[in-house]
């Protein structure tokens, strides 16, 4: 019997990857005719083997290739622990619940605490400190003209006071925040960072790789960020007492660290005592805190396995396609500013970010609308200015001084694509298209 099923499932595996050169591989690229997203997946045939081998084991919740995955992570970051969740979303909000633990005491987030943040951000970078009961402190963007998009670090001692708990922000499209000036802010005032890298797989500071900066930092693996697995996110965490609580958070709120199908790897499943239950529950069955089942499916991490192996071209593609970009519009600096980094900082960019200057004969939706028409989509700086979007008006937040550069950017700002399946022939089409509306305002 065991032979025959290795052999069946040599021929899946020789089915799938047919399946994938007959549908996937070498699709036809029209220039003007087919649209070049803003962001999206490359994959082969091995991320539907590794799927299809989940799926024939029959186990599908986290198992062997959840674990496999976990390891791998962790050594590409450079980190101690790492968990999978269902998302980037969930996340971020375990992270934020984590830090509401009262094993943490006086440092745990309370309802009413504040926690540092930009408004230019994506929701669920700032959805978890409301949903937490604390308030988001928003600060401004860098001048814009610096081409960075991220916090404006001066303002920080300003955003202090007594209730701050935490900071919580993002590499803005993968590009790094200061951190040395957040992390030594951070330390100072004895306050919890959590580092959003989830559009920011593979970037560097100082010659070492975001995600090892927070306290806890936070992934995304939806099919438009570095690396997918349909749906899927992690915590990354060196903190061993942090890594406890999150796995416990993800976990319906468990006291118990087995993992699924695994029982008594304490030794006291049936020993421990706690106030109010009979002596010796069963520790599969004891919540220590309000907790969530946010954990992944052993398919999304055999996909992300397979993608995981591909990071480092997926990266330099990205790396090439905004350099390219740079410079074939570099010439239109008098119309639009064009994105940057800091001297310490190694973007591994998930977007080119482009911002319509003031002065410009045009704004941004006439190039939006002329990118779009052309087939070459657009996006926004995500909400703009989260504080002006419809579910924001009942929540309780406070602004550190103005948010004027927010506000530019949420006016002025979009961003194309750069992933690596853009290929020479649409990056070239892509620069076409600028140069065709830009040669319109000579007319």
């Amino acid at each position: 019997m065991s032979q025959n099923k290795e052999k069946i499932r040599k021929k899946i595996m020789n089915l799938a990857k047919q399946y994938y050169d007959v549908v996937f591989a070498n699709q036809d690229f029209i220039p003007g005719k087919t649209t070049i997203p803003p962001s999206g997946k490359l994959f082969d045939a091995e991320e539907l083997q590794n799927g299809l081998e989940s799926i024939l084991d029959g186990w599908w919740t986290e198992g062997r290739f959840t674990k496999k995955f976990e390891e791998e992570f962790s050594k590409y970051l450079g980190v101690e622990h790492t968990l999978l969740a269902n998302s980037g979303s969930s996340a971020s909000l375990l992270a934020l619940a984590a830090l509401t633990s009262k094993e943490l005491g006086e440092r745990r987030i309370m309802p009413g605490d504040e926690v540092i943040s930009v408004a230019a951000a994506f929701p669920t970078t700032v959805n978890p400190i409301v949903q937490m009961g604390a308030v988001p402190v928003f600060l401004d963007l860098k001048d814009i003209s610096s081409g960075q998009y991220n916090i404006d670090c001066t303002k920080l001692k300003k955003a202090l006071s007594q209730k701050t708990k935490a900071i919580f922000v993002a590499h803005t499209l993968g590009n790094p925040v200061n951190l040395e000036k957040i992390t030594d802010f951070a330390k100072e005032n004895n306050l919890w960072f959590v580092e959003d890298c989830c559009d920011a797989l593979g970037s560097k500071y100082k010659d070492k790789k975001l995600g090892i900066f927070g306290d806890i930092s936070t992934f995304s693996f939806y099919p438009a960020h570095h690396i997918t697995m349909g749906e899927g996110g992690a915590v990354a965490t060196n903190n061993s007492s942090l890594n406890k609580l999150l796995k416990s958070f993800r976990n319906w709120g468990r006291d118990c660290w087995c993992g699924p199908g695994e029982d008594n790897t304490c030794k006291m499943r049936f020993k421990h005592k706690f106030e109010g239950l009979p002596e010796g529950y069963d520790h599969k069955n004891i919540y220590s805190h309000l907790g969530y089942n946010l954990k992944a499916t052993d398919m999304q991490a055999s996909i992300g396995l397979a993608q995981l192996k591909k990071i480092d071209s997926f990266i330099q593609k990205r790396k090439e396609n905004f350099e390219y970009f740079y410079n074939h519009l570099k010439k239109y600096e008098q119309y639009i500013i064009l994105p940057k980094s800091l001297p310490e900082a190694e973007p591994s960019w998930f977007g080119f970010l482009l911002s319509v200057k003031e002065n410009a004969p045009f704004n941004k939706k006439e190039i939006n609308d002329y990118l779009e028409e052309n087939k070459v989509s657009t996006r926004t700086l995500f909400t703009g200015n989260i504080t002006k979007q419809p579910y924001f008006k009942d929540i309780n937040y406070r602004i550190v001084g103005d948010l004027k550069n927010t506000d530019l950017a949420m006016h002025n700002t979009f961003w194309i694509g750069i992933q690596p399946n853009i290929t020479k022939e649409k990056r070239e089409y892509v620069t076409k298209v600028f140069d065709s509306f830009f040669d319109s305002l000579k007319k």
